[in-house]
């Protein structure tokens, strides 16, 4: 005897198809052979700005710049009823907004005849995991260097200062001042050579659950002794965040080095102020270094001032060795920031604009209990200390 499916069942059966797509991270919609948007999931409203509804009853011309390349993948694909791919097109308006630069999939519907699926994937992401592996990159560009420099630069710097040492001892006072100035240049260069080295340490990340407004507090504390003490500093933290897993000393060197460019960028403004904020953002996967294992990057620090902002031209290789816009600057900051967070799995990421810069870490949250757990966070979301 079979069984018959009941209205609950059908109910069920139907609205699965629409849970899948609304679960989806990206926007999809469906155009009809006319031309309108006959669907849209979450995502979709939330990309284009309106409801589904209202996408139900208007053309997909009038939410996509004018002679924009979709149009034409449209055609395309009802043409010759195949899928199509078109990468990095530029679907910038007032409605969407700037820089809405997306990948695009098109697919015939087989069984609604001129009717196509449209799933676009915004770049933004994609290039961050992108400019995050060119970053990695770099760290172990740096990496060779810095064991290059210590096994075949350290050495005979030992050699030209002993010399000149020596030489000290038996020339006139003009020609102490040559030799006593070899010998300060060597140990600069030697210096310089050691903060080098750490890029060469290659053993495993010694890493556990750790509190990360702990991490926050104290660096707020170090800093507000010492470079900061006449710079506002406010916390926007989520209280509800779990642990994230990462060595505790290795994130104290990231957020000093980001709070202290932070403070060096609103020195001059009397206005000057740096915001710490912590928040919960699902949603990317990336390799962590050395396994095949993917993990998902929910938790998100930044560190945001309202100074000048960085050049735009300066902006892409921000973390690559070497580039500073320091007078002084070693430009080896930011490449070590990147590789610490490299190391653990995470992105290190820096959006500036003319008045306003923020520097975002992406770290995976940690599954076991922190060591922590008596040092709650004190501070309450939106509410500065």
């Amino acid at each position: 005897m079979t069984d018959k499916i009941g209205d609950d069942d059908k109910r069920a059966i139907n609205s699965l198809p629409m849970a899948v797509l609304n679960a989806i991270q990206n926007p999809v919609i469906l155009v009809d052979e006319k031309g309108f948007v006959v669907f849209a999931n979450w995502e979709a409203e939330a990309f284009f700005g309106a409801s589904a509804n209202y996408l139900s009853r208007h053309d997909i011309n009038a939410f996509i710049p004018f002679g924009s390349p979709l149009l034409t993948l449209i055609e395309q694909v009802r043409e010759r009823r195949a899928a199509v791919n078109e990468y990095r097109v530029d679907l910038s308006s007032p409605r969407l907004g700037a820089d809405k630069l997306v990948d695009l999939y098109v697919a015939p519907v087989l069984s609604e005849p001129g009717s196509v699926v449209v799933v676009f994937q915004e770049r933004s992401m994609a290039d961050k995991i992108d400019r995050q592996l060119t970053h990695r990159a770099a760290a172990r560009s740096v990496t060779g260097l810095a064991s290059m420099l210590a096994h075949e630069i350290k050495n005979p710097l030992s050699g030209i200062r002993g010399a000149a040492q020596l030489l000290e001892t038996s020339v006139n006072d003009e020609d102490r001042a040559l030799t006593r100035l070899i010998c300060d240049e060597t140990d600069r260069i030697v210096s310089l050579v050691d903060r080098m080295e750490v890029f060469s340490d290659e053993r495993p990340v010694d890493r556990h659950p750790v509190n990360i407004h702990s991490v926050l507090d104290h660096v707020k504390a170090v800093a507000k002794a010492g470079f900061a003490r006449k710079i506002r500093i406010t916390e926007n933290y989520d209280p509800s965040l779990p642990p994230v897993y990462a060595n505790r000393d290795q994130l104290i060197q990231v957020f000093l080095n980001l709070i202290k460019n932070a403070a060096e960028a609103v020195a001059d403004r009397p206005d000057g102020e740096i915001l710490l904020t912590t928040a919960y953002r699902p949603g990317i996967r990336l390799s962590v270094a050395g396994t095949r294992e993917k993990i998902s990057l929910p938790l998100e620090f930044c560190v945001h001032d309202n100074g000048p902002g960085v050049p735009a031209d300066l902006l892409p290789h921000l973390f690559d060795p070497f580039i500073t816009t320091k007078t002084n600057g070693s430009g080896l900051g930011l490449a070590l920031v990147a590789k610490i967070i490299g190391g653990h799995g995470g992105i290190v990421e820096c959006d500036s604009q003319s008045t306003r810069t923020t520097f975002r870490v992406l770290m995976p949250a940690s599954k076991g209990p922190t060591a922590e757990d008596s040092d709650l966070p004190t501070t309450i979301k939106g509410q500065s200390r």
